[in-house]
């Protein structure tokens, strides 16, 4: 079992024993995606595809938080934010913009990448360093910088 499944199974327990409703749902529900995941694919989820399921739950939120702002729901968004700080307390500290520029530099020199026709590599290169760490689309967007 990967180190940060066990730390998401130890949360979950601490979360019963002090009561804490929400969490708890949120926190099984992260298990729950984990468990569907390993069933499907018929796999044992490794820390990399632990951040990488974290980081799409995360993005789902705040996709849905949006949704309900604008139409609207602040009640439903409030849930979707309290959600979203739950999971994010798995996640790795945030990348800063000058680390990110500094992966994304790297990523560059390594692939000798000089068109956008080489984007792909590069953010092959790069998505592994920085799952759970930054936001894809700005990862996306500083490449594009680096690259055009």
């Amino acid at each position: 079992m990967s180190d940060l499944k066990k730390h998401i199974s130890d949360a979950l327990k601490t979360a019963m024993r002090a009561k804490e409703k929400q969490r708890v749902t949120v926190i099984r529900t992260i298990l729950s995606e984990f468990k569907k995941i390993e069933v499907d694919e018929r796999i044992e989820l490794d820390d990399a595809r632990v951040l990488a399921v974290l980081d799409k739950m995360n993005k789902q939120r705040k996709d849905s938080n949006q949704q309900f702002l604008d139409g609207g729901r602040e009640d439903l968004a409030q849930v979707e934010q309290e959600e979203m700080a739950i999971i994010s307390e798995f996640l790795p500290a945030a990348l800063t913009d000058a680390e990110v520029a500094e992966i994304v530099k790297a990523a560059i020199a390594e692939t000798g990448a000089n068109s956008m026709q080489q984007m792909g590599a590069v953010m092959a290169i790069v998505k592994p360093q920085v799952q759970g760490r930054a936001d894809m689309a700005q990862i996306s967007k500083q490449v594009k910088a680096q690259l055009g």
